[in-house]
């Protein structure tokens, strides 16, 4: 009986050939390049090869340059936001309480069974209220002072030495919804004091246990705008605690899409919440184990990130350990990609242990006898 023969030599050359592929298509064997060897979006454009940028010192610096930038440009732009003139002005539901002095027939006291609400003039569905001598007078969208100038014109014909006083008793013809990582969340009514969102945000009980500060949006006339309420606890940003409307909807969102991710050879890959979106590259790598010395390749460290609409590589080269230095002052931001190489070595490892059961058949498989093809019948 005849046999086919074991094609070691066979087996060798696709081994080498492997070899030779798992070689040259390393990342850590052939560099890292300017640029990403696939097309990221980027807002208002069309997809592109993003450029890989190198985590240097001076990277590290201007960044640095950055912030404190942006610090000095918030100090020398802080305004008042409106907040110095802010008045409320007069809205259907709201009850005033007139006082003309010496005149009590044109003042109706509360008495011990009526309420102050109840005894005052309440603005009508037309924006009016009625006051004696005055007659109906449009009231809506006046301010106190407004309208105390408008009833002393009004009477004074009527009145010798008028002396008038308007107070506002209740308020409830303009509110804002407050929603999301609140203590209180619901509906607030707007009064006397300015309406801004910090003011509405402490009406609603102050921030939640998983209150993101920085995500922070406000929807009015169904357009949604992003607020950063740690740019006014941190730098002073005094513009970002708005002047809000009726009708606005605040809401706190939570923190829990702030992650960032840590990926390939670390001891232990995860996804990391962020406190205040503050973490490092230093920090995200330790809380993932640290680097795995026996499998990665320590000189190619990536930190792949999409924020805002733009897309940006970072590499990192921690072949030395002053290179640290530079992963502990590289802020991360949310739903950043930190990945850590492997090493090629240990990638062509991993391709022959994938191979080899494969390679172990073919081997076996040239021991078979094959009786149609010239083989002896006995």
């Amino acid at each position: 009986m005849k046999k086919i023969t074991k094609l070691p030599s066979i087996l060798m050359v696709i081994t080498m050939l492997i070899f030779i592929s798992s070689c040259s298509l390393a990342p850590g064997m052939r560099g890292v390049g300017d640029e990403s060897t696939i097309k990221l979006p980027n807002a208002d454009a069309a997809p592109a090869n993003v450029k890989v940028r190198e985590i240097t010192a001076e990277l590290i610096v201007q960044i640095d340059k950055e912030n404190a930038d942006q610090i000095i440009y918030n100090r020398k732009t802080q305004s008042k936001n409106g907040l110095v003139s802010y008045a409320y002005r007069l809205g259907i539901g709201d009850v005033v309480n007139i006082t003309v002095w010496d005149h009590p027939e044109l003042t109706t006291p509360a008495g011990s069974f009526r309420s102050a609400e109840a005894s005052g003039s309440t603005v009508d569905s037309d924006g009016t209220i009625f006051y004696p001598y005055a007659g109906v007078i449009k009231v809506e969208g006046l301010t106190v002072q407004e309208l105390r100038r408008l009833l002393t014109d009004k009477l004074d014909g009527f009145i010798e030495n008028l002396m008038l006083d308007v107070k506002i008793i209740k308020y409830r013809s303009q509110r804002i919804y407050v929603v999301g990582q609140v203590k209180l969340p619901g509906i607030h009514v707007i009064d006397d004091l300015a309406p801004t969102v910090l003011e509405m945000i402490n009406r609603a009980g102050g921030f939640g246990e998983f209150a993101d500060r920085q995500n922070i949006t406000v929807s009015r006339n169904e357009k949604t705008y992003r607020i950063d309420m740690q740019a006014l606890y941190e730098l002073g940003n005094s513009r970002t605690n708005v002047l809000l409307k009726s009708g606005d909807v605040v809401n706190i969102w939570d923190n829990k899409l702030n992650k960032v991710f840590v990926m390939g050879e670390v001891n232990t890959p995860s996804s990391l919440q962020m406190d205040n979106q503050r973490k490092s590259l230093a920090e995200a790598i330790t809380d993932a184990g640290g680097i795995n010395q026996a499998t990665s390749n320590v000189g190619q460290i990536f930190v792949v990130r999409s924020h805002g609409g733009k897309s940006e590589i970072f590499h990192l080269d921690a072949g030395t350990i002053d290179a640290m230095i530079l992963a502990e002052r590289f802020p991360l931001k949310p739903r950043d990609v930190v990945y850590v190489e492997t090493s090629a070595w240990v990638k062509w490892s991993r391709v022959i242990s994938a191979i080899a059961p494969t390679i172990s058949i073919l081997d076996k498989s040239g021991a078979i006898n094959f009786p149609l093809f010239g083989s002896d019948s006995n």
